[in-house]
């Protein structure tokens, strides 16, 4: 995603912004791993904002309009401190969350607080008033025709558990950041969501689950549904790896499928993609 920076904005989206957070003295562009056409950190004397945006005629602009509108209603999730409309570009300012991403290897001290976060986040409910593709209309491709009803739940899931998307807090709380793929889906997606990132950080697939397993609504879900979505989570991911890799899907594949295999040791992994 090529980048506007903070002081190149027209000037009347930057004094539009202004009025929320006074003069901006700096501004910090975020990593490319964000994909907005606008995203920084701006100081200001009352101190400092994370601020995503885009042009206004962007095709992809409801998107920041979907992630904003869920990040009010999300559990552990940075505050929605403004929106601006002006000057051609849509603003949206968010907390700003002084942490650093967490370590999901084993025997971390951050899977603790991190399996508190999916507890919290299997708890709530998609906000009605919100209108979005549900997980199994997304994933319908992969899914068999008769979609289990375990897998057309309405819980509010984030569905994009890279660690990245992660940061730990001074406080020892693990918040959650970029809703934009948010979508309404089973209570325990997320934490199943979560079980190849830990595989890639080095768990074994029985590790992962036995982590997993510490969010009730996971350890609720029926096994035959959870082993579909594993099914599921790897036909998808195999499909994107082929048709448009990127230098860190390969890796995502690999621990889907190593999953996937050990919720199917009775079925050769060669069956499990499409």
């Amino acid at each position: 995603m090529d980048r506007i920076e903070w002081h190149d904005l027209p000037a009347a989206t930057r004094a539009a912004a202004e009025r929320h957070t006074g003069p901006v003295e700096t501004a910090e562009t975020a990593p490319h791993g964000v994909m907005s056409r606008l995203a920084c950190a701006i100081h200001t004397r009352a101190g400092r904002a994370f601020v995503k945006g885009t042009r206004h005629d962007d095709p992809q602009a409801w998107v920041y309009r979907h992630e904003a509108q869920v990040t009010r209603s999300a559990p552990l999730a940075p505050g929605v401190l403004w929106e601006v409309d002006a000057g051609g570009w849509l603003l949206y300012g968010y907390e700003y969350i002084d942490g650093r991403h967490p370590d999901l290897t084993p025997g971390s001290d951050d899977l603790a607080p991190l399996t508190h976060t999916l507890t919290v986040l299997s708890e709530a409910p998609w906000p009605d008033a919100l209108r979005k593709k549900p997980l199994h209309t997304r994933w319908a491709d992969f899914l068999p025709a008769d979609v289990p009803p375990g897998l057309q739940g309405r819980g509010l899931a984030h569905t994009d558990m890279s660690p990245h998307n992660m940061l730990m807090t001074s406080t020892g709380e693990l918040l959650l950041l970029d809703w934009a793929l948010s979508c309404p889906a089973p209570a325990w997606a997320d934490t199943a969501l979560t079980i190849p990132r830990l595989i890639s950080a080095g768990h074994t697939p029985k590790q992962a689950e036995t982590i997993a397993r510490e969010v009730p609504m996971y350890l609720a879900a029926e096994p035959a549904t959870v082993t579909t979505f594993a099914r599921t989570v790897y036909a998808a991911w195999e499909r994107w790896e082929r048709t448009a890799p990127l230098p860190h899907r390969a890796a995502l594949t690999a621990a889907a499928r190593s999953w996937a295999e050990h919720r199917n040791r009775d079925r050769p992994v060669r069956e499990l993609a499409p």
